[in-house]
């Protein structure tokens, strides 16, 4: 009998301790998941994203202003982010320096806003127009806005390298080391050049590049997005890229001198074209001189300083004509090609294009990173209901909303810069004089007829059929002003080109960007496609 109760208490106490291994065991399993899903959970927002440990979510191709703020903003809604940067010393440009206050909200929006602060960042409430010895003063309707909202120009490279340290700093997530000795962050920031996209079967899989020290490696994700920037090299795959280079800026940079107008944007209507000036830091003001053409003066021998001097200086504020000369002597002359670029995309499963890359326009009203920041808000929207990114075909088709979602903003701003700046450059048409001189006076009326135009030109209505309405009022009053006191034939004659003319800017640049998609983005099936499920 004894026997028995020795026998039975071994197999209970073998069987005891198999249900405790095998207890352990799982619970070790259920820690083991748990840390996994930690390491890649935001803090912003406590959501977790459910993913292959060994892999990014998102590659983004370049970390210029569309690059890191679309790293960062990413990685706060618990994305794994590869950015590949080709050069991650600070930029040195002589445009992307002015930030309009529709640009700086969705700055806010996207939690960005400190990035213009420690950096010398100069607010910017306006704009001073300048013509024939005229001059007149366009204000900002900043009046519902808070305090801080305004624009803000400086140096492109500072804002740039404080939005990659801000991405860069996002909190750091470790495994545990008796787990997996290994640590994640939600931005990866490297220095490399992409040099082709993987494709297999139609569908983007990642990237091939080559690192800092020149190995070639290859990244996958499920999502690529490349924003490389004006020069991009990817974009072909991806778009039909329709390049213009209607004109060119050359960069100086103006010391020892105050602008007229102080902490506003100066435009003055020069001939042949505008010349901008601007604050830049409490001590630089930058100036861009337009050269229209594919074609400038060289630098190098001296053409340059000489066109300048003789043709651009007479024509600008007395205010700044000494340090203007003093920077001329000095040689620090920088050019660069002005492009705009129309969207138009082939939707491709597995990537996605965003910035420069993917769409451009005319530099003269600041308006690019607008409709960058712009982009990041509607791309990151989208993106938030989805858990998982791995069906490509189906992360396409839905991402197609995307690029319906974007035009309004995207158009007007685009449209805006296009037709504004035919309409400042000097012609010998006497219709397109006649509509230059309309569009300085209807601005200096004042009340709606500045406040309507300056609140598109900053990005704070990008309403399109308000664009349009202001460009026509524009021509009328110039037909107006034609006809007054009294009309003769010739002055009719001129009044219809005019019209005609004011057709002939603004019809084609709204064609290019898509009459149904600008105006009528309800009516495109892409506008209402729900997210895929998964």
């Amino acid at each position: 009998m004894i026997y028995q109760y020795i026998l039975g208490g071994i197999i209970a106490s073998l069987l005891g301790f198999v249900f405790l291994c095998s207890s352990r065991g799982k619970k070790k399993a259920r820690a083991s998941f748990e840390i996994r899903d930690e390491c890649v959970k935001c803090p912003s927002n406590g959501n977790s994203r459910s993913r292959n440990i060994d892999g990014a979510d998102i590659i983004i191709v370049g970390a210029g202003v569309a690059g890191a703020a679309l790293a960062h903003t990413l990685a706060k809604e618990g994305r794994r982010v590869h950015v590949i940067e080709r050069d991650l010393t600070e930029p040195d440009r002589i445009v992307g320096e002015l930030l309009q206050p529709g640009g700086y909200l969705k700055l806010m929006e996207l939690g960005l806003e400190d990035c213009v602060e420690e950096i010398d960042a100069q607010r910017v409430f306006g704009y001073a127009l300048f013509k024939d010895g005229k001059n007149t003063r366009l204000s900002y309707p900043l009046e519902k806005f808070h305090s801080d909202v305004s624009g803000r120009s400086f140096h492109n490279g500072r804002f740039i390298q404080r939005m990659r340290e801000k991405a860069a700093s996002l909190p750091k997530y470790s495994f545990s080391p008796v787990m997996i000795d290994t640590h994640f962050v939600c931005v990866r920031l490297e220095q490399g050049t992409v040099t082709s996209l993987l494709e297999v079967n139609g569908t983007i899989e990642g990237v091939q590049y080559k690192t800092k020290t020149g190995q070639e490696q290859k990244a996958y994700a499920p999502l690529t997005i490349v924003c490389d920037g004006c020069f991009s090299n990817l974009r072909r795959s991806l778009c039909n890229p329709k390049v213009d280079v209607p004109s060119s800026f050359v960069g100086l940079v103006l010391e020892n001198c105050n602008l007229p107008y102080a902490n506003h944007g100066h435009v003055v209507l020069g001939d042949p074209s505008p010349i901008l000036f601007y604050p830049i830091s409490s001590t630089e003001i930058r100036c861009l001189v337009d050269v229209p053409g594919k074609k400038v003066p060289s630098v190098s021998n001296g053409e340059m300083a000489n066109y300048l001097k003789t043709v651009v200086a007479p024509q600008i504020p007395p205010e700044l004509y000494n340090a203007f000369i003093s920077t001329i002597d000095k040689g620090n002359i920088r050019t660069m090609p002005n492009r705009s670029m129309p969207a138009a995309p082939y939707p491709t499963p597995g990537a996605l294009l965003m910035g420069d890359a993917f769409n451009m326009r005319h530099p003269l009203t600041g308006g690019g990173m607008t409709v960058a920041l712009s982009d990041i808000v509607v791309l990151r929207d989208l993106l938030k209901p989805l858990y998982d990114l791995n069906d490509a075909s189906s992360l396409c088709k839905y991402l197609e909303s995307f690029y319906t979602l974007r035009k309004p903003v995207a158009s007007t701003i685009n449209t805006l810069a296009g037709a504004l700046y035919k309409v400042f450059c000097a012609s010998p048409d006497q219709a397109r004089k006649e509509m230059r001189q309309a569009c300085f006076d209807y601005l200096s009326l004042g009340g709606l007829f500045s406040t309507g135009p300056v609140a598109l030109l900053s990005g704070l209505n990008t309403r399109p059929l308000s664009l349009v309405l202001h460009f026509f009022a524009v021509a009328v009053y110039g037909v107006g002003r034609l006809l007054l006191p009294f009309p003769s034939p010739k002055r009719l004659w001129i009044g219809a080109r005019l019209i005609s003319s004011a057709s002939g800017i603004i019809f084609p640049i709204i064609k290019a960007e898509g009459v149904r998609q600008m105006f009528f983005p309800a009516t495109v099936p892409a506008y209402y496609r729900a997210p895929p499920v998964d």
